[in-house]
Parts: structure tokens; sequence; C-alpha cells
């Protein structure tokens, strides 16, 4: 009888041994990580509220890492080429990508986008919010959302409007806008709108919907100026610009959001302490002063949690594309 219970307790003992080594090789699958610099894709051109966003969480992982994180803007076609760049990098944990919202939207606006984000990407973590804002050049006499409405009511297809763009946030916020509004304004996408922001400068188009990261600074110049928010709140880093839906056009609301994102088959150990570490970095207070001073909402999640977000918007934007009647390329 002793021979039999020693025998089952040794047998229940290998047991829970087994069972704890998955858990113990979650924790350690990590251990020493990162050994090397980390490159982070960032699919749109330098100075756009993606790449602010990015550079800023680059440099606080890599003050505590202890290693760098090198970007690299691969810009082009609404975010995709940068994006499928990461999709196809060795999953080991030393190529991220910093995407935006718009890489929720692009699986409906392109019909044969050249990977699936559900399935070739693992998310890490959502980052930030930040409401976008459209602004105009000082020269061009509108100085109010009803104005420009105004204008593009009375001159159908002839205001020229950029994106960073076809599918990324600015376009998409302005299509809704027009879907709302029933006005026609004509689109000029660009590699990033960084580069819209200048082609609005300089006279090559009319307005932009823009992150506010990106236009602060240029606000205090006079050159442009902000008609309104797109989100459904007044942004702290400018209260006194109101909301488009403050500005005749009740229920519009346009929030984007931006989040780290992996190669899909990236160990989940890798993953896990990734997201966890820049949970940590949002919530240091230099990293959340500079947010706030450039009216970014830090919005640190899960894997589980971003990856719930991720699903929802790809399936509210099949709608809203559809609804919409936005060709497809």
């Amino acid at each position: 009888m002793k021979a039999l219970h020693g025998l089952l307790s040794s047998v229940v003992a290998a047991c829970l041994l087994c069972a704890a080594l998955p858990a113990a090789a979650q924790k350690t699958g990590a251990a020493g990580y990162p050994s090397k610099p980390v490159r982070l894709i960032v699919p749109f051109a330098p100075g756009g509220g993606t790449d602010i966003i990015a550079r800023l969480v680059a440099q606080e992982l890599g003050k505590n890492w202890g290693q760098s994180l090198v970007v690299d803007n691969r810009g082009g076609s609404g975010g995709t080429i940068g994006t499928k760049m990461a999709v196809d990098a060795t999953p080991d944990g030393y190529t991220m990508v910093m995407c935006s919202l718009g890489v929720s939207i692009a699986p409906a606006l392109y019909s044969k986008l050249s990977f699936d984000p559900l399935k070739d990407l693992a998310p890490v973590s959502r980052v930030a919010q930040q409401p976008f804002v459209y602004v105009v050049p000082s020269t061009l006499g509108v100085n109010s959302m009803k104005d420009l409405l105004a204008m593009a009511k009375a001159k159908p297809g002839q205001v020229r409007y950029g994106s960073g763009g076809v599918g990324g946030s600015s376009h998409m916020g302005t299509e809704l806008l027009k879907v709302m509004t029933g006005i026609d304004m004509q689109h000029v996408p660009y590699k990033g709108t960084a580069p819209a922001l200048t082609a609005m400068l300089t006279g090559e188009i009319h307005m932009q919907l823009i992150g506010i990261a990106s236009v602060v600074p240029h606000l205090k110049t006079g050159r442009m100026k902000a008609l309104a928010v797109s989100g459904a709140k007044r942004s702290p880093a400018a209260p006194d610009i109101p909301t488009v839906s403050e500005s005749g056009v009740p229920g519009y609301a346009f929030d984007v959001w931006y989040g780290m994102l992996f190669p899909a088959g990236t160990p989940r150990a890798i993953t896990g302490k990734v997201s966890a570490d820049i949970n940590a970095a949002l919530n240091s207070p230099a990293l959340s002063q500079r947010f706030a001073a450039l009216g970014l909402e830090a919005a640190g999640t899960t894997p589980e949690a971003f990856s719930a977000i991720l699903r929802g918007d790809i399936a509210k934007w099949h709608k809203v594309v559809k609804n919409a009647n936005i060709a497809v390329r």
C-alpha cells in the first residue's frame, strides 16, 4: 500500500510539473529580450501623427530596454506597403509595426489586399487615441466648418482635400463627412499626412483632415486655421476648437487609434512582455506629459483587448464602405 501511495504521489507530482512547464516557459521565453536593436516600421512618411507617436514610444521603450528601436518609415497606399513589409518579416520579435485605424479599414477598400490583418498580424497593444482636425490655409478665406461646407456646396468637385493615402484615416474621416453632408470634394492622396500638409500650405490642395499632434505647432504660426476637431469631444490640447458635430454636422465623430503589432507567429512570451512594457511606458510621467501636450490620449491594452478592437473595427468599416459606396480598389 505504501508503495502504491508513493507511486501515486510521484505521478501527481510529475503531472503538476508538466502543467507548470508552459507557464514557466511563458515567463522565461522572453528572458534577455531584446538583445539587439528592434526595427519599428512606420507605414507612413515622417512627420505625420503615426510617425510622431511611434518615435515617442520608441524613445521610452529604448530607454527602458537599453536597446534602440530603429524607426523605418515606409509610406504608400494608405499604410499597406509598410504593413506588408512587417507581415513578411521574420516573426522573432525584432520587427514591429505601428499602425493606425487605417489597418482596420484596408480590408474593406482593397479587394486584393496582400495580407489579412486578423491572420497575418499579432496585436501587441493599442498605444494612443487622438482626434483629427480639419485645417485650411489662412489664405483660403475660410474661417469655420460652416464656411468650408458652404464653399464645397457652391463649387461641387472643385474643393481638393489631401490625405495620407487611399484608405488612410484622413481619407476615410473626410469621406464620412462627405456622406453625412452630401458635399462633393476631390480627393488627392499623398504618401503620408505630412506631405499632404506641405501641399496644403503651398496651395496644391484646399484642406486636410490630420492628426492634431501634427498641427499644434503650425497653428501658432498663423499659416493655417483649424476649423473643427473630428472627435466626439473637444481636445484638451486645443479646447477652443469646436467639434464637427458642434459646427453643423450633428452626430459626426471620428476618433483615431494607433497600435503596435508584430508579424503573426511571434512568440507569445515576447508579445506579452512588449505589451506590458508599452503599458508601463504609457504610464510614465515623461511620456504622459508629451502625449497630453499634443492632444493624445494614452490608450494601452492587452494583446487580447487590442485584437478584439481590431476585429470589431474591421467589421464596422466593411459596413461603412459598403453603405457609402466608396470604390474598392
